[in-house]
């Protein structure tokens, strides 16, 4: 049966399971779009395409299947970037499709062209090209293996404008097959060997390629073995924060003492993550190449192994691969280790306890309790960059699989896309966003979107007139010369109001309990702007004492 390129691309879509797609319309892929209005697939459009790029981001995050985006080529790729850098930091399945020029008009510099495969290496697993119609369902199955194997990442396949009018009598396209790694038996056998003749190890959980059961059954696992431990940075949903095991966040401003356990530690075993500059506090918890401590380094695909830290026992494997291989590893005997876990869990307790008070009239440990009191144990929770997000990792006490969003590239502007996004996935659960003023306007066109399709998110914009963490760090290496760092906003809660959504401003603490709760029975998407003093810049420094003592 002959099908235009089109219809192949959207019928290999569906045949992997794809049920929405991010996009920004262009004139390059009108015939994917045409083949897309009928197919039972949801288009999401957004408003800019780096906003559609974290929301399939987001998607392939939270499950573990290729988020899917649709760009139109020249600009609209290169805006697309920026979601692409944070996939393949945050090693996250995705596969950008982009609109090329014709392929009679190739190496011509026509209008918005770029040659892909030589500019977005760096940002990919694989970009490709397809230069034959009947290729499609090749091109497609490979792309989604590629995004999901080893460590997983994202794909760009590129799609020169002519091919997608043009017909052809291709395979009828198949589901992608996972490709799964098992731990060796005798691997399994070395590591609880290893664990019964140590003396102070812990676990540090990271990357991707969990799932539910997997988080669960390790969870069962560090209960049997009282072994303490860590999610690595902004990979706090791998593990109850309420479980006598867990010793805290991995992550940028870990506790010092939570640190120091690392460092002292004799075994530790990392599974899922590469462990790289803000989980290991820049190289500092372990040593690079020969770590001080036994290392276990349990991760998906092998050419991480051993590429910034020698393991003493390596073992590739997916997280779910290799915690259900652990079921048979019982402690002889009662661990060691017992009482210093109970004392980790206590540190991380009296650690993610807010202060009750700091500069200004918005103080943001009491919000944090409250929302820590009056929300589900399923919301999900997202943010971008920026030091406003230290309230919601440090004093949020995550305890269940897919309820975070946050990239670990550090990557500004994500929440607000990642918040439209997990909504559309769980529409029954309550998602919030947390967004800094600077955070918020790099994509906070796509609040319309959230009004566009019916989706009530929830955006707690901390608003401080600032680039809080560059002026942090300004004010510690050249006090009190602040250039490029101050912010003038709009009114956020006319904002909210004007793009249809509802608005609340909180000037006070005691405000802001009433201000949530009207906006959780507007039904609407909201923005409640915090106003935050400047000074309030970290939960135990102000900006004075920072340039103080610099």
């Amino acid at each position: 049966m002959q099908r235009t390129g089109g219809q192949l691309i959207v019928e290999a879509l569906k045949a992997n399971g794809v049920s929405r797609v991010a996009c920004v319309p262009g004139e390059s892929y009108l015939a994917v779009l045409d083949a897309l209005y009928d197919s039972g697939i949801d288009t999401v459009v957004c408003r800019q395409e780096g906003g559609a790029a974290m929301m399939a981001d987001c998607w392939g995050r939270l499950t573990g299947e290729p988020g899917i985006c649709m760009v139109t080529r020249g600009p609209g790729a290169t805006n697309a970037t920026a979601g692409l850098h944070i996939a393949r930091q945050d090693s996250v399945p995705m596969i950008l499709f982009i609109g090329q020029v014709a392929r009679n008009m190739r190496e011509r510099e026509a209008f918005q062209e770029v040659e892909y495969r030589r500019a977005f290496t760096e940002f990919a697993k694989w970009v490709g090209e397809i230069d034959d119609v009947a290729r499609i369902p090749e091109f497609i199955t490979r792309a989604f293996a590629v995004a999901t194997s080893g460590r997983p990442g994202p794909v760009v396949l590129t799609l020169p404008e002519d091919i997608l009018v043009e017909e052809a009598d291709a395979p009828v396209a198949k589901p992608y097959m996972p490709v799964a790694a098992h731990p060796g038996p005798s691997q399994i056998a070395e590591l609880g060997e290893r664990l019964k003749a140590a003396k102070r190890p812990i676990a540090i959980l990271g990357g991707t390629r969990w799932d539910e059961e997997a988080v669960c059954a390790f969870q069962r696992f560090a209960d049997d073995w009282k072994l303490p431990v860590g999610c690595s940075f902004r990979r706090q949903m791998l593990f109850d924060h309420l479980h006598p095991s867990y010793a805290g966040d991995v992550g940028i401003g870990i506790n010092p003492a939570l640190a120091k356990e690392i460092r002292e530690a004799d075994l530790v075993l990392l599974i899922g993550g590469r462990f790289s500059e803000m989980p290991s506090s820049s190289y500092t918890l372990i040593d690079s190449p020969y770590p001080k401590q036994q290392l276990v380094h349990v991760y998906p695909d092998p050419s991480e192994l051993g590429r910034v830290y020698r393991p003493d026992l390596a073992i590739t494997a997916s997280p779910m691969d290799f915690v259900a291989a652990l079921g048979g590893l019982k402690p002889a005997d009662k661990p060691v280790w017992t009482n210093r876990t109970a004392a980790m869990h206590t540190a991380y307790l009296n650690w993610s306890t807010p202060p009750e008070t700091g500069p200004g009239a918005v103080q943001m440990g009491p919000i944090m309790n409250w929302i820590e009191a009056n929300t589900a144990k399923d919301t999900i929770f997202t943010n971008g960059a920026g030091n406003y997000a230290t309230w919601l990792h440090r004093f949020h006490r995550f305890q269940g699989y897919n309820t975070q969003a946050a990239p670990t590239s550090g990557s500004m502007g994500y929440g607000l896309p990642a918040a439209v996004a997990a909504k559309a996935l769980f529409p029954e659960r309550e998602v919030i966003c947390f967004a800094g003023d600077g955070c918020f306007m790099m994509h906070g066109q796509e609040f319309i979107t959230a009004v566009r399709y019916g989706w009530p998110i929830i955006v707690l914009l901390i608003n401080n007139g600032t680039y809080g963490t560059i002026r942090m760090h300004q004010e510690r290496e050249y006090p009190g010369r602040v250039s490029g760092t101050d912010l003038i906003n709009p009114d956020f809660k006319a904002f909210a109001e004007a793009y249809g959504g509802h608005g609340e401003r909180v000037e006070a603490t005691q405000d802001f309990a009433a201000a949530f709760e009207r906006a959780r029975a507007s039904g609407k998407p909201s923005i409640i702007e915090i106003r935050l003093d400047a000074e309030a810049i970290t939960p135990t420094r102000t900006l004075s004492e920072i340039r103080g003592t610099a």
